[in-house]
């Protein structure tokens, strides 16, 4: 059946969950079921749990490219819907496999029938880093979902440009023209690069009902510095800051920053450097 088999689609591992009685009834045990063929590898093999009901044998491997027990990974592309409906490229890496029996029966048949286990988890290459606040401690909410790399995402503001020094506001803000530094970085994927495909600031922490401001779209504002983008499993830029006129009346100017991010991979980077937009404007 269908439900024989959990997949859990985590942020830096796969885990999987195959209920052991259909396969025991079968005339395999735990041992015998072999994923993607691997059987000389500890690591990849499966591990009965008899802690729950129904047991089920558990398999739990790193989504690394080269080292996910025999995976595969494809990658494909497709043109942004919603909040990203102006990137014409927008990337989903599949990975995929099976678990499958292995019948130790000798001879020239078998009445044992032959087990597979499918297991497929899509994960999108493109995010929404949101809602840092740039008046006070910075902070990122983080929704992470099943299949989804979000969660390995993070942004901070730092007050040097060796970005050793976290940015802590004081109570009445920054001044005008300080620089701010951003640092966002993708933590445990070493097969994806970080790429800021777009990076703006509003003033509300939902940017869709609020006034904004774009510090680049692709090609780069003349206030903002790019100094890392697309070349390793960070990106780094920096922006003077500035007041929203709306907010004129206010003692502080209070804005939010967010980054669409792209993970990319390192030979394809260079490909998405070159502004693959349907149009120039947001």
């Amino acid at each position: 059946e269908y439900t024989d088999i959990t997949v859990v689609c985590g942020t830096s591992a796969i885990d999987l969950a195959i209920q052991i009685c259909p396969a025991i009834y079968t005339g395999y045990n735990a041992s015998l079921l072999i994923l993607n063929r691997i059987r000389d590898n500890t690591d990849c093999q499966g591990t009965l749990d008899t802690s729950v009901a129904p047991p089920v044998v558990r398999f739990s491997f790193p989504i690394r490219v080269g080292n996910a027990c025999g995976s595969n990974f494809l990658t494909t592309s497709a043109p942004g819907t919603g909040i990203f409906s102006d990137f014409s490229n927008i990337q989903t890496v599949n990975v995929s496999g099976v678990v499958r029996s292995f019948d130790p029966t000798i001879g020239t048949i078998t009445y044992n029938a032959e087990l597979k286990y499918y297991y497929s988890c899509a994960y999108p290459l493109e995010y929404l880093i949101n809602n840092t606040q740039v008046d006070s401690s910075s902070s990122i909410a983080l929704k992470d979902n099943n299949g989804s790399f979000i969660s390995t995402l993070s942004m901070a503001l730092y007050q040097d440009q060796n970005y050793t020094t976290p940015l802590v506001m004081p109570p009445l803000g920054v001044e005008l023209r300080t620089d701010i530094y951003v640092q966002v970085v993708a933590s445990n994927l070493t097969s994806y690069f970080v790429l800021l495909d777009r990076c703006y600031a509003s003033v509300s922490p939902q940017p869709s009902n609020s006034t904004s401001f774009n510090l680049f779209v692709c090609s780069i504002d003349q206030l903002t510095t790019m100094l890392e983008n697309g070349d390793s499993q960070q990106a780094r830029f920096h922006f003077p800051a500035f007041r929203f006129i709306e907010q004129q009346n206010e003692t502080i100017s209070t804005y939010y920053l967010h980054c669409i991010t792209r993970l990319c991979e390192r030979s394809t980077c260079s490909t998405f450097k070159q502004c693959n937009r349907k149009r120039r404007s947001v």
